[in-house]
């Protein structure tokens, strides 16, 4: 009785934390977003152009989700056959099995991305070879590797005096890793850039980030931007970092492909994540998802001996892919809770609705986005709410603010 109270008060205390972080972030609940039509967004040949590009960018996203898995079985399967050819103790053996899974699992991705590339080259969106792509997503793997390296470490460590309770102690911790692993990311980027004041796009870019900023109330954050031209003729943009090392980033192709009102639109959104505490809310919800899987991971892998032996470190890799696959589309639907919420926060901040539709109509006809995906795929793989859906949340924002005579 006293475990099923126990299990009823943790599974209370999650849906508390789940409802808190969800209503901490949100756009006015009385909002009616207009429907609106695919066929409006773009012309048809532009759209059918989009509905193409991604059509096959989702069957390689498919195989993307699915072949680490496969992967991630075989070693499972295979894996502790090493244990038995290996000196190296227990953690070490243990840390050796979980390098040789995680490298599986990159193997498996190096061939869907490889496809992926052929796509995007076949498109004209990238302009980078083959072993400049390999070598290149080897080294912006390093770090996720290594925290999951490091992951699979604390694991062990805790595994051996507390048993299939290491999770109660195992899960605050990754949630720090993963909190310290958000304040370190923007100091591992490179070919970052000031705005050139010379420049006169990017020279109202800093003045708009300056005005911006202080709009949202937020301290100087630094603006730089990405010269990516060389490798892609996609537009992107994304904040990154907490406390001291927040930094918004923009590629230069966004700035040379779409107007000044555009890009002010977008530093809005990019601020307004900061604004909002966006990256904070999403290591919490990390923290709390944190929890019951690796709970699930212990009681999975007691059936070799828990993950204090270095036999069960590769069927623990194979729960953590198939736990990584099944919540994507609850991380998504957080993904585009957080998204809509700082697409509100811009249309507020520049009170520009006719720049904001004009953004994201360009996302279609110059980015080639499907204005409205297909339920599955925008269940398995939208971290953004659809280009309809953002074009229905400006129109419902200027119907809300009309313009003043």
């Amino acid at each position: 009785m006293l475990r099923w109270l126990t299990v009823a008060a943790a599974g209370g205390a999650l849906a508390a934390g789940a409802y808190f972080l969800w209503s901490s972030s949100s756009v006015p609940g009385s909002l009616s977003l207009p429907y609106v039509a695919a066929a409006s967004v773009a012309s048809p040949a532009a759209l059918a152009h989009a509905r193409h590009n991604e059509g096959i960018s989702r069957l390689i996203g498919l195989a993307d989700l699915l072949l680490p898995v496969l992967g991630a079985l075989v070693y499972a399967r295979s894996g502790p056959r090493f244990v038995r050819e290996s000196a190296a103790g227990r953690i070490g053996t243990g840390m050796l099995l979980a390098m040789l899974g995680f490298g599986v699992i990159w193997i498996a991705q190096l061939a869907t991305g490889s496809l992926g590339l052929w796509w995007q080259r076949h498109t004209g969106s990238s302009r980078v070879g083959y072993l400049e792509w390999a070598v290149g997503n080897w080294f912006a793997l390093v770090p996720i590797f290594l925290t999951a390296c490091l992951a699979v470490l604390v694991t062990m460590l805790l595994a051996k005096p507390l048993g299939d309770r290491w999770w109660i102690a195992g899960a605050p911790v990754f949630a720090a890793l993963v909190l310290l692993a958000a304040f370190i990311q923007p100091f591992a980027l490179t070919g970052l850039r000031s705005p050139d004041a010379t420049v006169a796009k990017e020279a109202r870019l800093a003045a708009d980030a300056r005005d911006l900023a202080a709009t949202a109330h937020l301290p100087r954050i630094p603006i730089r931007i990405q010269d990516v031209d060389a490798q892609t003729t996609a537009p992107n943009a994304e904040t990154t970092g907490i406390g001291a090392s927040r930094k918004v980033i923009l590629w230069n192709t966004l700035i040379e492909d779409f107007s000044s009102r555009e890009i002010r639109v977008v530093l809005a959104h990019e601020l307004g994540h900061q604004a909002r505490g966006h990256i904070w809310k999403q290591v919490a919800w990390f923290g709390l998802l944190a929890l019951p899987l690796a709970w699930i991971m212990a009681r999975v892998t007691r059936r070799r001996g828990g993950l204090a032996r270095p036999e069960a470190v590769p069927l623990g890799i194979l729960v953590f892919t198939l736990l990584a696959v099944a919540t994507a589309p609850l991380q998504n639907v957080v993904s585009r809770h957080l998204e809509a919420e700082a697409d509100w926060v811009a249309l507020q901040a520049t009170r520009d609705p006719g720049a904001a539709v004009s953004l994201f109509e360009g996302f279609t006809t110059r980015a080639a986005a499907d204005p409205s995906p297909p339920t599955w795929s925008y269940i398995l793989f939208d971290t953004h709410p659809t280009v309809a859906q953002r074009i229905a949340m400006a129109r419902a924002w200027e119907a809300r603010n009309p313009a003043q005579p």
